[in-house]
């Protein structure tokens, strides 16, 4: 099993930041992906930045320049460096990892983007 903890989340003004951390624990070997999702209100669950299998990262089109997926292995972190937020941004953020054939999740960080 796999345990993702996500923080970081909270309320920010228009145009704010926040960085959001996941630490992963438990069976972490043989991850090969891991990234962010988002789910706004009445929205269905959505890919916002992620480590594909291969090393590489992607983006949601909607958060192109201005959010930024990275990792410490280390410290078996992920983080989401979020710049210029929007209201539209607003949504509970689950990390996610991909191991084997399963899906983990964390229970989500909530993040309110108002003024």
């Amino acid at each position: 099993q796999v345990q993702l903890v996500e923080s970081g989340g909270g309320l920010v003004q228009p145009g704010g930041s926040l960085r959001l951390s996941c630490v992963a624990s438990g069976s972490i070997f043989s991850i090969y992906a891991m990234g962010w999702y988002r789910q706004g209100p009445g929205n269905q669950r959505e890919l916002v930045a992620a480590f594909t299998s291969v090393g590489s990262t992607i983006y949601a089109d909607s958060v192109k320049g201005r959010f930024t997926i990275s990792g410490d292995n280390a410290k078996n972190t992920v983080y989401l460096q979020m710049n210029s937020l929007k209201p539209e941004d607003t949504a509970v953020y689950y990390c996610n990892a991909k191991r084997w054939t399963m899906d983990y999740w964390g229970k989500g960080t909530l993040v309110t983007v108002s003024s």
